[in-house]
């Protein structure tokens, strides 16, 4: 299963799942790239280390969408990898209809809460200021609506009294980084289906 990571951060997500490749974890998966919209982000460095293609592709920085001209670009680059699946590992635009069109039913995304709860930005930050008890992660497919796609797989974390908001975050992060692996590979090996 050809795949792709998107990010736009420190990958440390992309680390967890080019880490459990080396460690023949990830089923019948090949990473064959990963693409970012932001020059010199840790996610390229993670690529280069793992010694995977990378690729840095502009985007306009002024908006949360890949749009216009930008997206052609994004679309036309992501075509000529052939990929079987798309993951969203900290990928900061909004995806829309016409990328979605290309690929259609086959963009994962990992989102730092257990959905419907918490979409968007700020989501552990959010949870953790209303107190909630129990927050997570989730990965789910990518539609039109933001963090609105079917979800496919989800990790509790628990909130505990005297946590602060790094604990809370390095927990989600922690149960992000053992959930995406185990969901990559359960997509290659066809334990879990593609929506049809």
């Amino acid at each position: 299963m050809r795949t792709i990571i998107l990010g736009s951060g420190k990958g440390t997500n992309a680390k967890a799942l080019l880490d459990a490749s080396i460690q023949n974890q990830l089923g019948a998966t090949e990473i064959v790239a990963v693409y970012s919209d932001v020059a010199g982000s840790g996610i390229l460095e993670v690529a280069q280390s793992h010694e995977v293609e990378f690729r840095h592709i502009n985007a306009n920085p002024t908006t949360a969408k890949l749009s216009g001209k930008d997206e052609q670009v994004w679309i036309e680059a992501l075509s000529a990898d052939n990929p079987d699946l798309i993951v969203l590992a900290g990928f900061m635009k909004i995806l829309q209809k016409p990328i979605l069109d290309c690929f259609p039913n086959s963009i994962i995304n990992i989102h730092p809460s257990l959905l419907p709860s918490f979409k968007g930005l700020g989501s552990i930050e959010n949870a953790y200021r209303l107190g909630v008890k129990i927050t997570g992660c989730t990965i789910h497919w990518v539609n039109t609506e933001i963090d609105g796609g079917k979800i496919i797989a989800q990790a509790p974390v628990r909130i505990m009294e005297g946590d602060d908001l790094e604990m809370v975050a390095a927990r989600i992060h922690a149960a992000e980084h053992m959930l995406l692996p185990w969901v990559v590979s359960d997509l290659s090996l066809g334990n879990i289906p593609f929506p049809e």
